[in-house]
């Protein structure tokens, strides 16, 4: 009895320590309070995973605010270096404040980007009664003379919203990026009340900020910035389809601590696959206005590995950083 009664024992501590990577509890890091984008992340996956059987126990959230996602970002990198079980939502604010130094050195090659499976597209739109007709319009117009068009965006200087055009010009071969006048406000609404008042000819932002002023015909979207067209807006072309190969989104994603394992790693990747195809996920989108956005594994890890040189090589052009 004593015998079994210790192997019993030894079993259970085994499981609540995590050593058994297959029977412990996953965990993912919200770095920020409840309710906001890094959170839904965590929640929404997390209990998919759970509810479609990709993994074996519900997935525990921990919100870890603090620095815009630096804390959790360093706690990751120095403590939790080699921890299986975790997980961490991440967006592309992550990356573009990766890519401009702003988590007191730490670098966006400390951890492992796993996948984004959903997205908040990015666009370019103008007033309806803008004379822009099309995004190649309205190229043409900052290259022929940079000061006639200023954009607004709902970040401020250096963020995403003012790289999205700046990439988009870049791809134009327009190099003279500190010419282009870009007004930073207090969120999207803000952006799209300064281009329809006139005060600037074009804004930057997200496609769920847009949604009701393109209802109202208040704005008229020139671009979205996706690999295809939207679900729903299926009549705004993307940039790619007009000769701008930018894919520019806040996607909805995970990284993981660089020291697990490729195995380890893949198999997050599959389970975020599982999510991506579950019609869960697919009403979770649906409620919250995201659009598909599937990369996962090494073609993620590639793809933020782009962004991330394209946004510091920006940052440094437009002096956000040294």
């Amino acid at each position: 009895m004593t015998k079994r009664l210790f192997k019993v024992l030894a079993t259970s501590v085994v499981l609540a320590t995590g050593a058994v990577g297959a029977a412990s509890a996953a965990e993912c890091i919200a770095p920020a309070n409840p309710g906001g984008g890094w959170d839904f992340t965590c929640r929404q996956i997390g209990k998919i995973m759970f509810d479609i059987g990709a993994v074996d126990q519900p997935v525990q959230v921990t919100n870890m605010p603090g620095a815009g996602g630096g804390l959790a970002y360093g706690n990751v990198v120095n403590e939790r270096g080699d921890d299986p079980d975790l997980i961490v939502a991440a967006s592309s604010a992550t990356t573009t404040r990766l890519a401009q130094n702003a988590y007191a050195g730490m670098t966006a090659d400390q951890v492992r980007f796993v996948g984004a499976i959903g997205a908040d597209p990015g666009i370019i739109a103008v007033a309806a009664d803008s004379d822009y007709q099309s995004l190649n319009d309205l190229i043409d117009a900052i290259k022929a003379d940079p000061g006639s068009v200023a954009f607004a965006g709902g970040s401020a200087v250096g963020g995403f919203d003012h790289m999205k055009p700046l990439m988009i010009l870049q791809e134009a071969g327009f190099t003279d990026i500190t010419a282009v006048k870009y007004i930073g406000v207090d969120g999207g609404a803000d952006a799209i009340t300064q281009t329809v008042g006139g005060f600037t000819q074009a804004m930057t932002g997200d496609m769920s900020e847009v949604v009701s002023f393109l209802e109202n015909g208040d704005i008229r979207v020139l671009a979205v910035l996706t690999e295809e067209r939207v679900p729903g807006f299926d009549d705004i072309p993307t940039a790619k389809e007009q000769g701008y190969d930018v894919v520019a989104v806040n996607w909805r994603g995970l990284y993981v601590p660089k020291g697990i394992s490729d195995e380890r790693f893949q198999e997050w990747a599959d389970k975020l696959q599982q999510v991506a195809d579950s019609e869960e996920w697919a009403q979770a989108m649906k409620d919250n206005g995201l659009a598909p956005f599937t990369k996962v594994g090494g073609d993620f890890q590639s793809y933020v590995d782009g962004l991330v040189a394209d946004i510091a090589e920006m940052s440094k052009a437009l002096g956000v950083t040294q």
